[in-house]
């Protein structure tokens, strides 16, 4: 567990760390996150500038959960983050980590009664957008004394956006922080003087870059390049991916598209209602879809870990948009492929010459196989966390009541009042029929398809 790491500072047989990272499918720190703990413990002020995928949020949850004190009931850390999706991000990494100590995450789109149950015990760890959590500080009668580290991940979004001042109203209101931690994938943003840094460390992995990324452009003999993205899905095959728009028009016309061939796909854009981005992230992380059509919403902030291709439809105006979509991709050294559909007709930008990208003519490969619906479904249940429900219960209820093998169930996904489980599309029917309206602990839920 990663509370006792602090009784176990100074040997060399780390296998507490050990058993948090195997929790992550990784078995050693890379040497960012080894670098960003060390600065942190020393409790510095900390600067982390670090490619998209490389791993930041592990590199400072690690040293600021070991720092916490298990005696104190009320909020130690406080983490700032630009979107509701990486607010839940973090939530599920450090619950992930296992560590003892209760989490949080507050964001818009949810109800505020939420925040409130939430917070009437106190987590050691609030994550949140700024203008929820400081429409909570306003509201709520919680004490900020013991909050002695904040963390502004992803700041120069948050300040993009237009937090500044909700940010700069919440570092005034509190009073004892001694720690100040700010992350970002580029080195192009200002450091916000109200943030009150004090003799910052700069850890700068930037121009380590992602080594195992590939950049390729796909060239469309049209402009409208509708007809192009086919044999470009074609040409990619089976694997999962994510196409950028710019545009939510764009976007809806090429879903449009694609569903017009059938080519299942999820859509992913911030004019949808939350649930629904909610569950369009699940369906795409437990395979039900493989294809993710996203704006730049999706660019940051997202723990997909699995994505093997970016395919830009639309080439955003700027390099450092282009850095963090691809970023989706390559992550924790794997490899991936960032794919430009591109009209030979139009001049690529000066960012994009700079890198010289491969081209392939789609136009002139083989007509290839469309890739084919996955194998799996999402299934809906009625009780989460708050129910002392838990993943096993689940996969137990599924494996004697539902009578499906271990190889038919795929991800399960616990929240605070609900749960997903991916299930092999030849079974859903059956377990739905067979489970729905049991009994999980002392809940009757209702098992349905989304």
């Amino acid at each position: 567990m990663l509370k006792n790491i602090k009784d176990q500072k100074e040997i060399s047989d780390d296998k507490p760390i050990a058993s948090i990272l195997s929790k992550f499918d990784i078995t050693e720190l890379n040497p960012m996150q080894e670098k960003a703990g060390e600065t942190i413990k020393s409790k510095s002020d900390v600067i982390l500038l670090s490619p998209t995928g490389t791993g930041k949020t592990l590199a400072f949850l690690l040293p600021i959960i070991e720092s916490l004190d298990k005696n104190c009931h009320e909020i130690q850390i406080l983490i700032l983050v630009p979107t509701r999706e990486l607010a839940q991000q973090i939530e599920q990494v450090s619950r992930k980590m296992g560590s003892g100590f209760k989490v949080n995450a507050v964001y818009g789109g949810r109800a505020g009664a939420l925040d409130k149950q939430d917070l009437k015990h106190r987590p050691a760890i609030l994550i949140g957008t700024p203008g929820r959590i400081a429409d909570r500080i306003r509201r709520d009668n919680f004490s900020l004394e013991h909050i002695n580290t904040i963390v502004l991940d992803e700041f120069d979004k948050s300040l993009e956006i237009g937090f500044e001042n909700e940010m700069a109203e919440i570092v005034e209101s509190l009073p004892n922080v001694q720690q100040r931690i700010l992350t970002s994938a580029t080195d192009q943003a200002q450091t916000p003087t109200f943030v009150g840094l004090q003799k910052p460390i700069t850890i700068n992995y930037l121009q380590d870059g992602v080594a195992q990324l590939s950049i390729k452009t796909l060239l469309s003999n049209e402009k409208d390049k509708l007809d192009a993205l086919e044999k470009a899905l074609a040409f990619i095959g089976h694997q999962p991916g994510i196409i950028f728009c710019n545009f939510k028009d764009a976007l809806e016309r090429l879903s449009d598209f694609l569903n017009d061939n059938h080519i299942a796909h999820q859509s992913y854009h911030g004019g949808m209602e939350q649930i629904d981005r909610e569950r369009a992230l699940i369906k795409f992380r437990n395979g039900t879809n493989q294809l993710l059509l996203a704006t730049d919403l999706a660019a940051r902030g997202l723990d997909i870990p699995e994505i093997k291709f970016i395919l830009h439809y639309h080439l955003p105006l700027h390099k450092k948009e282009f850095i963090h979509r691809n970023g989706r991709t390559a992550r924790m050294n794997r490899d991936g492929i960032a794919y430009i559909l591109h009209w030979k007709g139009e001049p690529l930008p000066d960012f994009i010459q700079e890198i010289t990208p491969e081209e392939l003519n789609i136009e002139e490969q083989l007509k290839a196989t469309l890739p084919s619906p996955t194998e799996w479904k999402t299934l809906y249940i009625t009780g989460g966390r708050r129910d002392k429900i838990s993943k096993g219960d689940i996969a137990g209820l599924f494996f004697k009541q539902g009578q499906i093998q271990k190889d038919q169930l795929g991800v399960i996904e616990l929240k605070q009042n609900c749960a997903y489980a991916g299930v092999h599309s030849d079974v859903a029917a059956m377990l739905i029929e067979k489970t729905n309206n049991s009994k999980l602990k002392k809940k009757k839920v209702r098992i349905s398809l989304i």
